[in-house]
């Protein structure tokens, strides 16, 4: 029996400006988003209904219920699919991405699910639907649905891609994590949108780290960090040990450095906790692999 697999990448935010909150419920946002080399894997395989298992060293705190962005994304697609009787499939993810830690992690599985029950089903909707599913599922899956760096808009839903050299990060995930609604709703007691990022992201396409590392802001940072002092007291901890600059990941409240390549080792040791990884990572595309006909892939 064949299966499908592919990683399933995290993100970091190189900058995340908060527009204002809309009439939806939702906040308009500008940001740009960059896979990092830290991937969950997502297997799917034919099955007579559809199931999801997870698995490996982050999977505390993660649903397995029908509140799963995953599951949610395969039900989606089910749905688009048609037809008297819906597909179904064995979804397993083998988790490495921190759940609530701003990193994307419920996101990039849902948009690799996506991926890879449209190849398994051959439903070929194409890009432009899978994107407007996307959007249905998580704001943050239309960014994860590229795979590559994106400027993205709106709610999540405009989404550019952007060339940018590969840099080399270092990923400090904290034991709490923090809610995409709580963030957001800390940035509305204060409303304060930080500055227009063309200088940000003309540094970030001509490779000038040190510009870059300077010019990293995140307008959810100061919210969550007035109740989470260990985001603030980190990112000094990082520019003392080197980094061209830090900054906290999405809605938190993982921070993320930007280092030089030679000593970003050095400076991971430096933060206990502390991983290295690059950004972005080489491009992932589904991979055919033998699934045990027990079911066991």
């Amino acid at each position: 029996m064949t299966a499908l697999q592919m990683a399933a990448h995290a993100k970091l935010n190189v900058f995340l400006r908060v527009l204002g909150r809309r009439d939806d419920g939702y906040h308009d946002v500008e940001t740009l988003v960059i896979p990092i080399s830290l991937a969950d894997d997502v297997t799917v395989k034919p099955a007579d209904e559809l199931t999801l298992s997870l698995e490996g060293p982050a999977i505390e705190r993660v649903p397995a219920d029908d509140t799963n962005l995953a599951l949610r994304a395969a039900r989606a697609l089910a749905a688009e699919a048609g037809g008297a009787r819906p597909p179904g499939a064995r979804i397993s993810i083998h988790k490495r991405i921190p759940v609530a830690a701003g990193l994307g992690g419920g996101s990039a599985d849902a948009a690799t699910t996506l991926l890879l029950l449209d190849e398994l089903w051959g439903t070929e909707l194409g890009r432009d639907a899978l994107s407007r599913l996307a959007a249905d599922i998580g704001s943050d899956v239309p960014g994860m649905l590229l795979g590559e760096p994106a400027y993205v808009r709106g709610r999540g839903e405009i989404v550019e891609p952007v060339l940018l050299q590969t840099t080399t990060w270092v990923v400090k995930p904290f034991s709490f994590g923090v809610s995409t609604a709580d963030a957001y709703g800390w940035w509305d007691e204060g409303a304060a949108t930080g500055p227009d990022p063309g200088a940000l992201i003309a540094a970030a396409e001509a490779g000038n780290n040190a510009l870059l590392g300077s010019a990293l802001y995140n307008d959810l940072q100061e919210p969550v960090a007035a109740r989470h002092p260990e985001i603030s007291q980190t990112i000094e901890a990082f520019i003392e040990a080197g980094a061209e600059g830090a900054v906290m990941s999405g809605s938190g409240p993982t921070v993320v450095a930007l280092c030089p390549f030679a000593t970003a080792p050095d400076i991971a040791q430096a933060i206990p906790g502390s991983i290295v990884v690059d950004a972005p990572p080489e491009l992932s595309r589904p991979a055919t692999i033998d699934a045990d006909p027990s079911g066991v892939v």
